[in-house]
């Protein structure tokens, strides 16, 4: 419809030049007149090409803006039930902590012996720790803040097969180290392991070098090895935090002595 139009404007143009050399050969004004009419019904179609023209171009730009706000929209929505959902899962795990557990030191030792905590140290377990990690990683997403998590091994010296201490040691040192908001677990392989939230990653070496040096305090034979990963620098998900933490935590245990090690950042 649009290039018929733009035809018959076209035609009218013609007419109205033809019209008007006419005009200047004959010396007829009414010959001038219909010129000037074919002129102007020219550039009414003309006009009105431009009007659809534009029309055509802001409801594509508006319908390009609905896509995007609806997309945003969704994606907001998206993250909002993520977040409930995890939140709704560490609340189940707290609950039933309180109905099982035992009551001290609420920042640190909140699980129960059949449920989510090691039974040796009191500690969270690997279970609850591996929640807790989605969860703070999706909240740290949403309010843009940032979150560390480490694996901490400390051995008695550095000999070829490293002896671990007893458990209970450094979890006392991390009960009186973290603040409420931060978890610390002991897991299945015997490793600690911590989140911390809002937490850069210098943060979480002068929390760790804390414990280290009141482990220091009780015993001079102990060694303290750390890898540490902090979102959104070192990666964007629980499960890349971890890998990269657990690499880090590798290549302190090359070192023979205490070590932090922080992930590096790609």
């Amino acid at each position: 419809m649009t290039q018929r139009r733009g035809l018959i404007a076209l035609a009218f143009g013609a007419v109205g030049l033809t019209f008007g050399v006419l005009a200047a050969l004959a010396d007829e004004p009414m010959i001038s007149v219909l010129a000037g009419v074919a002129a102007i019904a020219a550039g009414v179609l003309a006009f009105q090409l431009e009007s659809e023209s534009s029309e055509t171009g802001g409801s594509a730009q508006i319908a390009e803006l609905e896509g995007a706000v609806a997309a945003q929209v969704q994606a907001r929505m998206a993250a909002e039930e993520a977040v409930r959902s995890l939140g709704e899962q560490l609340a189940n795990a707290q609950r039933r902590s309180a109905d099982n557990g035992r009551a001290s030191e609420p920042r640190v030792i909140q699980g129960s012996r059949e449920g989510l905590s090691d039974p040796t140290s009191g500690l969270y377990n690997e279970e609850y720790f591996r929640a807790a990690v989605d969860a703070r990683i999706a909240a740290a997403r949403r309010h843009l803040r940032p979150v560390a998590v480490a694996f901490v091994d400390v051995v008695l010296g550095v000999p070829d097969e490293p002896t671990r201490i007893a458990p209970e040691m450094v979890a006392d040192c991390l009960a009186r180290t973290l603040r409420d908001s931060d978890t610390a677990a002991r897991l299945d392989d015997g490793r600690f392991a911590l989140v911390l939230e809002d937490t850069p990653e210098n943060g979480a070496i002068w929390t760790i070098e804390r414990v280290r040096r009141m482990l220091a305090g009780q015993r001079d034979d102990l060694t303290l090895w750390a890898g540490v990963a902090c979102y959104p620098a070192h990666g964007f998900d629980g499960g890349e935090l971890l890998r990269q933490a657990d690499v880090a935590l590798l290549g302190a245990r090359e070192w023979h002595q205490d070590r932090i090690e922080v992930a590096i950042a790609d």
